[in-house]
């Protein structure tokens, strides 16, 4: 019996035939329908959604280094009582990163005050982040499973303490897809040319394709290295060269089509070609107005790194980039063994101002309303001092906030015990902030599916919540 298919103008002699060109016919009618639904969402510029979106772009503030909650959001009255004595027996086993000791406690110095409508309380050392606390959701009581720092940054951004998964930004990436096709879907900022631990790990794609993976823009110099075409390079001669390259290439992957690194190149190829003609204007400040550049501290010389950054995140937020991360920090300058007077008070100097000012940018712009800022580290830092006048890593218990993009305002979620060392109510895992941050992009988590050897992985390694207490209705 031969296996060939009748074409679509013989007659059909059998019914087998018949069925045959039948079933043929109804795929392509199913088919049609599920592309004018795509053509149809594509329209309405929400195709790839679960459900509704209430953050159309994301902006994480990450602090590399662990900053101390108990003295910035989360007051413990309790350390000064008990300075200089050990962690009471009442309380857990204390496992840090220096491994478990019984340090003397070290109280805070710093003066908390309630502030805004909401009565939030922010220490001395963010004035500028208590102005705008009636726009944030703080989560008091988040936790996660890492004691190092190349761990703890790893699972912040991937979900996992070990390499190899995909970050955040690319599953953002990879469920939504660009708005904006002369922009990366996924921005990195760094404040400084210090590698964050871990390096580009914490934005890669994993195993997924690295077309998903985020691009970084540099804080001096140009923001985006070797993206300018060679002196004396027209072009119309970049894009005949281009052209030939993804032709090579192309005809190089007919039968390798389980091998995505050739495909991820010639993409690649073709955003920064894009990118040429709308990346220097999103990424040039000159034309920001001096008010604006006041607000975020763009020309004073504490905050100018950050402000840039933050600025320049506002930027591409308006030409459509999806998931933007700002690292602060990095080199690991928040990680305060020692001197922590000195240490937060020159960092929060660098990071208050250009935060808050950007939630403000972006609230006075109308745009707040669907972006998501995101503020936190890999984890807080310990009751207990180390050499004297520092904090260790804990991993139990810190503080986050977010703003905009669908949260809560002026919202204070879970807490700490009484010495803020362990998250004891409503506790919310890294993982949780993940689903949470998904969901608000109008992605459900666990329907977020991407096979790799054989399984269905999802961002959330089957066991993140979204947190639906810190989100408005």
């Amino acid at each position: 019996m031969s296996n060939k298919h009748p074409r679509h103008w013989e007659p059909a002699f059998s019914r087998r035939d018949f069925l045959t060109r039948s079933g043929g016919g109804f795929g392509a009618l199913a088919l049609s329908h599920l592309l004018a639904q795509e053509t149809q969402a594509a329209a309405e510029g929400n195709s790839l959604f679960h459900h509704e979106a209430k953050a159309k772009s994301v902006i994480f503030v990450f602090l590399q280094g662990g900053p101390s909650h108990i003295d910035l959001f989360d007051p413990k009255p309790a350390l000064r009582r008990l300075a200089g004595q050990a962690i009471p027996n009442s309380f857990k086993p204390v496992i840090t990163a220096m491994g478990e000791f019984h340090s003397p406690i070290l109280p805070s110095t710093r003066q908390f005050k309630r502030h805004g409508d909401s009565g939030m309380w922010v220490s001395d050392w963010l004035p500028h982040t208590a102005k705008i606390v009636d726009e944030m959701a703080l989560v008091r009581s988040c936790h996660m499973d890492g004691l190092n720092h190349v761990g703890s940054v790893c699972q912040m951004n991937t979900g996992s303490t070990l390499a190899g998964r995909p970050s955040l930004g690319a599953w953002a990436s990879y469920g939504l897809g660009n708005q904006n096709e002369n922009l990366p879907e996924f921005v990195v900022m760094l404040d400084r040319k210090a590698e964050v631990h871990g390096g580009a790990r914490n934005w890669s794609a994993g195993f997924m394709p690295s077309t998903y993976a985020g691009t970084l823009l540099h804080s001096e110099g140009e923001p985006i290295k070797n993206l300018d075409p060679a002196k004396g390079t027209s072009r119309a001669r970049q894009r005949h060269k281009l052209d030939f390259l993804k032709r090579m290439n192309e005809r190089h992957a007919v039968g390798r089509k389980h091998e995505s690194a050739l495909e991820s190149r010639i993409d690649a190829y073709e955003l920064a070609f894009r990118m040429q003609s709308q990346a220097p204007e999103a990424v040039e400040l000159g034309s920001e107005p001096q008010h604006v550049r006041d607000l975020y501290g763009l020309d004073e010389k504490p905050t100018s790194e950050m402000a840039r950054s933050c600025l320049m995140a506002r930027r591409l937020v308006e030409r459509g980039v999806r998931f933007i991360q700002i690292y602060s920090g990095a080199g690991n300058r928040w990680d305060a063994h020692d001197n922590i007077e000195k240490n937060h008070s020159e960092l929060c100097r660098e990071v208050d101002k250009p935060v808050a000012g950007l939630i403000q940018d972006l609230k006075q712009r109308g745009m707040l309303e669907d972006t998501l800022v995101v503020w936190g580290g890999e984890f807080g830092r310990t009751p207990m001092s180390e050499k004297g006048d520092g904090r260790d890593h804990n991993p139990t218990g810190f503080s986050m906030f977010m703003a905009g993009g669908g949260v809560k305002r002026g919202l204070t979620y879970g807490s700490t015990d009484e010495v803020g060392l362990h998250a004891v109510e409503n506790r919310v895992h890294v993982r949780d902030l993940h689903a949470t941050i998904l969901h608000q992009m109008g992605l459900k988590p666990m329907n977020l599916t991407y096979m790799h050897n054989g399984r269905q992985e999802n961002p959330v390694m089957n066991t993140g919540e979204v947190v639906h207490d810190i989100l408005a209705t």
